[in-house]
């Protein structure tokens, strides 16, 4: 078993880790970014894949990860896992359906409930004791999911009919634009002082330094690394002004 993660502000990765060990002591946990991830898939029959909803649809770097590995799927056992901040509908089978397609047997689906990782909009702002609550909640979800798998019985969130037709037009018929591929919307603003942490934390390699200053490319996948831990909050995306940096180790 492993258990493979693309992860923003560390949500997916905390829940990944949680459910993968309780499974697996011995099983490694590990980015989908990583360089030999495509031996990892094939050493290993059982998947566990987690990823962060965007808009009810999953990150497009989890798309293209699925589909450039598509011959190494054929047989492999996966449990898809999607975290959000609030709604997803079929967050767990719009990776499951496409797994399919290559060959892959699903084991089931789960939604988890974690913080909200927008950070420059007031939508689905939360207290930190509510933070804390949920975080609480969705370990007590993991929990008792571990000891159903253990039993034999996996999870079936969003693999449904109705959960697919709830999740495309809840969000991604409407919003799909902002996931159909990559996004040239992300901003570095003048108070940038050019540390370059957003440079080395970006998956996409989409931050370079250039005069002394971050400056954005068109190829972001809206994990939200970098604004979440930007020293001077001067990065942005869907706003302009950073409301608050969503770090899970305030939370836990």
């Amino acid at each position: 078993m492993i258990g493979i993660y693309f992860s923003g502000t560390g949500n997916t990765k905390y829940c990944i880790k949680r459910l993968t060990k309780q499974l697996d002591a011995s099983a490694d946990i590990v980015p989908l970014e990583q360089k030999n991830i495509a031996a990892l898939i094939q050493k290993n029959d059982k998947i566990i894949l987690g990823y962060p909803i965007q808009f009810s649809n999953i990150p497009y770097i989890v798309r293209e990860f699925i589909k450039s590995n598509q011959i190494l799927w054929k047989g492999k056992k996966v449990l898809c896992v999607a975290t959000m901040g609030a709604f997803s509908g079929d967050g767990a089978g719009c990776s499951a359906r496409l797994l399919k397609r290559y060959g892959a047997e699903i084991l089931g689906g789960l939604h988890i409930r974690m913080p909200d990782s927008v950070c420059d909009s007031k939508l689905l702002k939360k207290s930190l004791e509510q933070n804390k609550r949920i975080v609480m909640e969705a370990n007590r979800k993991i929990d008792s999911v571990t000891c159903q798998i253990k039993d034999g019985r996996y999870p079936k969130n969003g693999l449904h009919f109705v959960s697919h037709i709830l999740g495309l037009f809840g969000q991604r018929f409407w919003f799909y634009t902002k996931t159909a591929g990559y996004t040239d919307k992300l901003k570095i603003h003048e108070n940038c002082i050019g540390c370059g942490m957003c440079v080395s934390l970006c998956p996409m390699k989409n931050i370079l330094l250039q005069n002394g200053k971050a400056v954005a490319g068109k190829r972001c996948t809206m994990c939200y690394r970098c604004v979440s831990h930007c020293p001077q909050q001067a990065i942005t995306l869907l706003g302009n002004e950073v409301k608050e940096q969503c770090r899970l180790d305030r939370y836990i």
